[in-house]
């Protein structure tokens, strides 16, 4: 089974990567900062603060999230809801930093990440998808850029949307969400030891995606 995982801090252009490694080789696209997103807007519905560890903890396990592929496109699905456009708000970021810190949620993800990534080649993308999702997997990448770029990479994706941005105000949520992936507990944000490290600041997601691609067909002889 062909699992790539790419792990990176947020705006690192690792989505967008796999997305198109995962159209050139023709296998699933398993988008996995979605069902956190997704987690974060259950929380949200339900009146409960996502730092609230009790309550996530009430909901959590019964969750009924699936993730679905029509059309070539990947679907998130929130109690029967496409909620695909939804957890692409910018707030909903947050809600998915906050909440993907405690242990049972991201037991709960790995769980239902891992199954998939048993049954079928695929390429997921995430912050601790090398070392603990998927830690052996043949092929790891940790993508990152500097804060800067990746803020602005945000500014432009949001302009694309027609929503407001403010660049300061973006980058000090991508600074902050930095540090909470990277101080948590559990799972934190790390290059793991086997991962190539791939800088996208100045390259673009079609030369990463390529290059990653080469890497998987010298693997596999293909």
């Amino acid at each position: 089974m062909i699992n790539i995982a790419i792990d990176g801090p947020a705006g690192s252009g690792k989505s967008t990567v796999a997305k198109l490694i995962a159209k050139k080789l023709n296998i699933l696209y398993l988008d996995t900062g979605a069902m956190y997103r997704a987690c974060g807007l259950k929380a949200t519905a339900l009146g409960i603060s996502c730092n609230d560890e009790q309550g996530v903890n009430s909901f959590i396990n019964g969750i009924d999230l699936q993730v679905k592929y029509e059309n070539g496109t990947q679907h998130v699905y929130l109690d029967g809801e496409d909620v695909s456009e939804s957890i692409r708000k910018n707030e909903v970021s947050k809600m998915a930093s906050d909440i993907s810190k405690w242990p049972m949620v991201r037991a709960k993800m790995v769980q239902m990440q891992r199954d998939v990534a048993s049954k079928q080649h695929c390429v997921l993308d995430g912050r601790d998808i090398c070392m603990y999702v998927l830690p052996n997997a043949k092929y790891k990448f940790f993508m990152t850029a500097s804060a800067e770029v990746r803020a602005q990479r945000r500014c432009n994706e949001l302009e694309q949307k027609g929503q407001a941005v403010d660049y300061d105000a973006i980058l000090k949520e991508i600074n902050q969400r930095d540090y909470n992936d990277s101080h948590r507990a559990h799972s934190p944000l790390a290059k793991a030891p086997d991962a190539e490290l791939l800088d996208t600041s100045y390259i673009s997601a079609e030369e990463v995606a390529n290059y990653i691609i080469e890497k998987v067909k010298k693997g596999e002889n293909l």
